[in-house]
C-alpha cells in the first residue's frame, strides 16, 4: 500500500503570519522544524496502519521547505518547482492508494488562518462549478480522476471543516483553531503530532484505488482584487472575462481545468506590481 502526503506549509502546527511560510524569513526556518513535525508524525501513522511506502509531495510556494535531513527515514520526498499536477504530483502513476493533505488551509475569501487559493494575495475568490474552492476541493477533484481518495486532511479548525464538503469520511485533525487570518489558538508540537499520526493510523484503513471518477465538465470562475489582472488572465486561452474583476473558462476534466488554473495564475503574478497590486 502506497500513501501520497501532499505537504503544505499555512495549515501546518504553529503558523499564523506570512513570514512563518515565506523562505528566507527568520520565522520560516523556525517554522520548517514545525512542518516536518506534522509531516513525520503523518508518515509514521501510516506505517503503524500498514502502509508499505509514503512519498512526500513538498507543495508550498518554492515547494523546497520540508527539512529532508529530519524526514522519517522511511518516506521518499518530491521536492522542487515545474511539476505537471503541482500539489499532487505523484497521484497520476497508477500505485498511489490514497493521498493525505497535511497541512492544508481554507479558500480564498474565506475565514481561515493565511487563507487563499494558489496565491496568497491577488486572488478574492475561486469558484468550481458554483462552489466555493479551496486548494482541498481542487486537489480532490484531481485525484478522483485517477481514482485516489483522500483519507486524512490537516490544518486548522476551518480547513477541517472545509474537508467535509470534498472528502466526508477522511479523518482530520485541526493543529489550531481559527482566530483571524493572522491568528489562532495553537496547540504545541508534541500535542498535534500525537493526534496526527494517530489519525493517520486510522486513515490508513480507507485507503483503496477505486474507480476514477468523471465529474466535468468543470466550469471554473475567478475573481481578482484588481481589474487589470483580470484583463491579464485573458492571455491564456479559452479564459473569458465576465466581470471587471471576474474570469471564467470550462474544461472537461479537472486535469486540464487545474492545468489551466495554473496558467492563468502564473500570468497573473507576473501581471501583480510591488506596490499597487
Amino acid at each position: 500500500m502506497k500513501i501520497l502526503i501532499s505537504a503544505d506549509m499555512e495549515g501546518a502546527t504553529g503558523v499564523t503570519w506570512p513570514g512563518d511560510v515565506l523562505p528566507g524569513a527568520p520565522q520560516w526556518e523556525r517554522c520548517r522544524h514545525l512542518f516536518t513535525s506534522d509531516v513525520n508524525a503523518a508518515i509514521a501513522g501510516f506505517f503503524d496502519g500498514g502502509a508499505d511506502a509514503v512519498l512526500v509531495n513538498e507543495a508550498h510556494w518554492s515547494m523546497r521547505n520540508l527539512l529532508l535531513e529530519k524526514l522519517d527515514a522511511r518516506a521518499e520526498m518530491l521536492t522542487g518547482k515545474h511539476k505537471s499536477l503541482s500539489m499532487v504530483e505523484g497521484v497520476q502513476h497508477g500505485d498511489v492508494d490514497g493521498i493525505a493533505f497535511v497541512g492544508y488551509h481554507a479558500a480564498a475569501g474565506a475565514e481561515g488562518v493565511l487563507a487563499h487559493t494558489y496565491l496568497a494575495n491577488s486572488l478574492t475568490g475561486v469558484r468550481v462549478n458554483g462552489a466555493r474552492a479551496s486548494e482541498g476541493l481542487l486537489n480532490s477533484l484531481v485525484v478522483a480522476e485517477y481514482g485516489v481518495p483522500v483519507v486524512l486532511v490537516t490544518g486548522d479548525d476551518r480547513t477541517c471543516e472545509d474537508a467535509k464538503g470534498y472528502a466526508p469520511e477522511a479523518r482530520s485533525v485541526a493543529v489550531k483553531d481559527y482566530v483571524s487570518r493572522y491568528a489562532a489558538v495553537c496547540r504545541p508540537p508534541e500535542r498535534t503530532a500525537a493526534e496526527v499520526r494517530a489519525a493517520a493510523r486510522e486513515a490508513t484503513a480507507l485507503a483503496a484505488r477505486h474507480a476514477p471518477v468523471r465529474g466535468g465538465p468543470f466550469m471554473m470562475e475567478l475573481e481578482f482584487d484588481a481589474e487589470h489582472l483580470a484583463g491579464a488572465a485573458t492571455v491564456v486561452p479559452g479564459v473569458e472575462r465576465t466581470g471587471e474583476r471576474r474570469v471564467a473558462y470550462t474544461l472537461p476534466t479537472m486535469y486540464e481545468a487545474i492545468r489551466c488554473f495554473k496558467a492563468v495564475t502564473t500570468v497573473v503574478s507576473a501581471a501583480v506590481e510591488e506596490q499597487y497590486g
